[in-house]
């Protein structure tokens, strides 16, 4: 897998086509991203954010799961819930109706119709706000990036939060 991850690398880290790719399924990785964002690899947690950023550029979610993905192999890893976490949100500078959010591996993304706020229920079963990054990832959103999500939301009438950008509001839920 590291000598196809080195083949297929895109230039300046751009996506790879990597839903185009479909080779047959290779087995196993002993790969597992974390609830908390952490990425372990045979019980070790991962320390390079550079190996990490290149393994998420060939993450994709296929119905069986989450796969890692050459144009000659796939192999099967486990995600105990999305592979990526929001750490930060702020206004984008070009335009402030409009929220960017950045996740753990730097990927960042603007908030609309694109890339929606969807309320799912999460670890500890509790309801959090989640954005899809790309393809059929998705990233939660992390304790800070929460917080300071719920600081640019408005509270309605009917005492639900929610939050505007790129002219949607999204349903933050409930404060009672």
């Amino acid at each position: 897998m590291a000598a196809d991850l080195a083949e297929t690398a895109a230039p300046g880290g751009a996506d790879l086509p990597v839903d185009q790719w479909h080779p047959s399924h290779c087995g196993e990785m002993d790969l597992v991203i974390k609830a908390d964002g952490t990425w372990v690899h045979e019980g070790t947690p991962i320390g390079r954010p550079a190996l990490i950023k290149l393994f998420a550029r060939v993450l994709r979610r296929d119905p069986e799961g989450y796969v890692l993905v050459t144009p000659a192999e796939k192999l099967s890893i486990t995600v105990e819930d999305v592979p990526f976490l929001i750490v930060d949100v702020d206004r984008d500078a070009d335009d402030p109706a409009v929220l960017r959010v950045r996740t753990n591996i730097g990927d960042e993304v603007c908030l609309g119709p694109d890339h929606p706020v969807v309320l799912k229920v999460g670890p500890g079963q509790i309801t959090l706000p989640y954005v899809r990054i790309r393809g059929d990832l998705e990233a939660r959103f992390g304790r800070t990036a929460y917080y300071q999500l719920i600081e640019m939301a408005a509270l309605g009438d009917d005492q639900r939060l929610s939050v505007s950008s790129a002219g949607m509001a999204f349903d933050l839920g409930s404060t009672v």
